[in-house]
């Protein structure tokens, strides 16, 4: 009997491996050969469904293939057909005294500007989640409209690739037992798919280790009564014993009106509710109160969220959860930056700064790219600071952060990618 379990075992372990391979995937670029596994494409090969792999979006005119792998100066997007998961990519760049920016599906970052100093080929690894709409047969999550073309929601992995570094190789390989870090919130940490848009959760990626990957499901609009169906179900269908979920919402949620509705009433009900269905998967809530709007009234904020952000400290403390209380720290930072420099972390671009983009962009909810990096770099302050383990996964080389001391607009830029649209994200 103890033989017929070994050898049952033997066949679980072989498939899982033989499975494990299947998904993997080696592309190595360039006019010669270097790896034998692995897919050889010596010229700019456009994706189509038939191959499931290839550039994308109309970009295969920019891809300059050298005789190492290929160049691309300006962004070009390249995409493979998986299953959804967790996938630990492996990227291998060269070019002496170069640069690299990786961003992958709706904008997420990966590699930042990164630099190649000596003539040696760099190896850059980093893990991240792919998910899809279906829950169960019949059963998807509900997009909005706006949504049905981001890249994230699709059945493919899809990497932006914007530098003066070769690409000589892509591996891709499944790590579906890798912890998550699951997102549920608003507008201010959806990924947003166009330029000049941008979220914490997409930054944050850049800033955490390979051993956990972020499944960023929030949505544009979205308060925690509009979370609690299909969206809340997807992320309670993927989520693993001793994975996290990260929740911040209070933008929308005043918006919501009804009988019991008002932050100690339905916002309360259901992010209590999230918590208790979150611990019986094994999970680990973390909430996070919202960002504040830049809202002065001389050289202070005005608060905007009303009774909401107390709302959330009192779920945290009665339920004893982990809580990062970023409308305290954005309160400080915007106030360091003053009326005139924070304008710099929000979307405010002159006209015609941008393809098309024939007005002035005025807003003061959502952020620009620097914006959303620092509001990343003060969530991890508050990690830090936290006793919870997911600030176990930050990355070693992560830059502290001051809320107190806000780093400067000059300090930090990050190239655009192709697409942009000047409609204002849902939820203003």
């Amino acid at each position: 009997m103890y033989k017929i379990f070994q050898m049952l075992v033997l066949i679980v372990v072989s498939m899982q491996s033989i499975a494990s391979q299947t998904n993997t995937h080696y592309f190595d670029f360039g006019r010669k050969a270097t790896q034998a596994d692995a897919t050889f494409i010596a010229t700019a090969l456009p994706y189509t469904p038939a191959s499931g792999y290839g550039f994308d979006l109309g970009t295969a005119y920019r891809v300059a293939m050298q005789e190492e792998g290929f160049k691309a100066t300006m962004p070009v997007y390249f995409s493979v057909d998986l299953p959804e998961g967790n996938y630990k990519v492996t990227i291998t760049l060269s070019g002496k005294n170069t640069e690299m920016t990786v961003k992958a599906e709706s904008k997420r970052l990966f590699l930042a500007q990164e630099r190649i100093a000596s003539s040696k080929a760099a190896i850059q690894t980093f893990t991240l989640s792919l998910f899809n709409k279906t829950i169960e047969p019949g059963y998807d999550v509900g997009l909005k409209e706006r949504e049905l073309a981001k890249l994230d929601w699709d059945k493919k992995l899809t990497l932006e690739f914007l530098g003066s570094s070769t690409v000589q190789s892509i591996k891709i390989e499944p790590v579906n037992q890798t912890k998550t870090l699951f997102l549920a919130g608003d507008s201010t940490v959806t990924n947003q798919d166009v330029e000049p848009w941008a979220s914490w959760g997409q930054f944050l990626t850049a800033y955490l280790n390979e051993e956990i990957a972020v499944a960023n499901q929030a949505s544009s609009g979205a308060s925690l009564a509009s979370f609690r169906s299909s969206r809340i179900d997807k992320i309670l269908s993927q989520l693993k014993e001793g994975d996290f979920v990260v929740i911040e919402f209070g933008h929308n949620d005043e918006k919501v009106k009804g009988e019991g509705a008002g932050a100690y009433g339905l916002y309360t009900s259901i992010m209590t509710d999230f918590i208790k269905r979150i611990k019986e998967k094994g999970g680990t809530p973390i909430l996070i109160t919202p960002t504040q709007r830049r809202a002065f009234d001389g050289k202070k904020l005005k608060p905007t969220h009303g009774e909401f952000p107390d709302a959330m400290r009192k779920v945290a403390q009665n339920e004893a959860v982990a809580l990062i209380d970023l409308t305290k720290m954005t309160t400080k930072m915007y106030e360091a930056w003053g009326p005139q420099l924070s304008r710099k972390a929000f979307v405010q671009y002159a006209a015609n700064m941008f393809p098309g983009q024939r007005e002035a962009l005025e807003d003061n909810t959502h952020f620009s790219n620097f914006g959303a990096n620092e509001v990343a770099l003060a969530i991890l302050s508050g990690l830090r600071k936290s006793d919870s383990e997911l600030k176990n996964y930050i990355a070693k080389d992560a830059p502290s952060y001051d809320p107190d001391k806000p780093n400067l607009p000059e300090s930090y830029t990050l190239p655009y990618s192709s697409l942009f649209e000047s409609l204002k994200p849902d939820g203003n």
